[in-house]
């Protein structure tokens, strides 16, 4: 993923405050403005300033940001080196709409806040009630929780501009329902929970994006989920009856059919994620099979490796 050093594209110190990023905004924008600007790659720095502004400009998107960017500081990455996040870089942070239309930021904004959507306001006249902006947040599941559902304790993290505009970190703890059959990206709504309306408009919604703790026990497609099932080399020759723990916590007997090999897959139909309702059908569980291979330590394991040799008189796996 390539990083974004918004600072850097605003030409200001991550200490600057919200008048100082504004007057470089502006002054910026005067520059690249592709209405007046003559320079040719004008349209496109207008647009890197635009979303620098849009996430340093806001109290919420910047205390996210200054967050999860400062490894990338620390490793004395600038705008546009690749860098690595770690698992779970953008969950729990808070934030509320922006007003700009999917489609105007950069995968990194993207995959950071998610797509905004358009502000409304009112025109003339009168004051009109306006709903309050949605927030958005990022959480993260253990895969138990789509099989069984869960009541949640969640915490955000966001942020509110003080009396002098600077950001201030806030946080708060939500106790969520989570629904049985949630799948990743999915969006779990709290009514009323983001920003408060305005002439009596209602409250926004806060929007809580749904991710799965990476777990090497699982792959997740969908509602599908693969599991790997070690196997010893003569339960795969022979078959066999074999107990293992499935995602919902539960233990079941599997037949492993004769001959079976490494990297064959079995099915197990309807024990992937639950359906949610019923405009959807339960996924699968995929069982990916690896073969053990036992050391040869003792004498008698040594023995019986050499008797399997000798019973298997001209057997080259390389020639497969």
């Amino acid at each position: 993923m390539q990083f974004k050093d918004y600072y850097q594209t605003l030409g200001v110190d991550k200490s600057a405050g919200a008048d100082a990023i504004k007057k470089a905004y502006r002054k910026l924008a005067r520059r690249y403005h592709p209405d007046v600007s003559k320079e040719a790659d004008a349209e496109q720095r207008m647009a890197e300033v635009n979303e620098a502004y849009t996430v340093l400009g806001d109290a919420e998107k910047r205390a996210a940001y200054d967050t999860v960017g400062a490894q990338a500081w620390a490793q004395g990455a600038r705008s546009g080196d690749d860098v690595r996040p770690p698992p779970g870089w953008n969950a729990g942070y808070e934030f509320s709409d922006g007003g700009a239309q999917a489609g105007d930021f950069s995968e990194f904004f993207e995959q950071m806040f998610g797509r905004a959507q358009a502000s409304r306001r009112g025109r003339g006249g009168a004051p009109t009630p306006m709903r309050g902006a949605d927030h958005h947040a990022r959480i993260e599941l253990d895969l138990i929780d789509a099989y069984r559902g869960a009541e949640r304790q969640i915490g955000l993290r966001g942020a509110r501009q003080d009396a002098t505009g600077q950001g201030v970190p806030q946080e708060r703890t939500l106790q969520v329902r989570i629904p049985k059959g949630v799948k990743e990206g999915q969006l779990i709504r709290l009514a009323g929970q983001g920003s408060p309306g305005f002439h009596g408009g209602a409250s926004g919604d806060l929007l809580l994006e749904v991710r799965f703790r990476a777990d090497p026990r699982w792959q997740i497609d969908e509602r599908d989920v693969t599991q790997r099932l070690r196997v010893t080399p003569w339960e795969a020759a022979l078959g066999a009856q074999v107990a293992l723990a499935t995602p919902d916590g539960n233990r079941v007997e599997v037949t492993i059919p004769p001959g079976s090999g490494a990297g064959r897959k079995l099915r197990l139909k309807g024990r992937g994620i639950p359906a949610a309702g019923n405009a959807h059908a339960p996924g699968d569980l995929y069982l990916l099979l690896e073969v053990a291979v036992p050391g040869a330590v003792t004498a008698a394991q040594k023995s019986a490796w050499q008797g399997l040799a000798a019973a298997y008189p001209g057997f080259d796996p390389r020639s497969t």
